[in-house]
């Protein structure tokens, strides 16, 4: 398993929470490498847009 498989692990498990979701999506971004960060950015939208697209604008607005 890779570390951006573990990430995306941990967000579906907490998702279900928005704190936790944006404290885990934090620690993820400063982990990762650039190219893991675009498919990061790529998943979590499609996976989350729906449901957290303010904290997902807000993180991956940097990136």
């Amino acid at each position: 398993m890779t570390i951006l498989d573990y990430v995306k692990t941990i967000l579906i498990k907490v998702s279900f929470d928005g704190n936790l979701f944006e404290k885990e999506l934090s620690k993820a971004i400063g982990i990762l490498l650039t190219e893991e960060l675009k498919e990061l950015r790529r998943w979590c939208y499609v996976q989350f847009g729906h449901i957290y697209s303010e904290i997902l604008n807000k993180h991956f607005i940097q990136i």
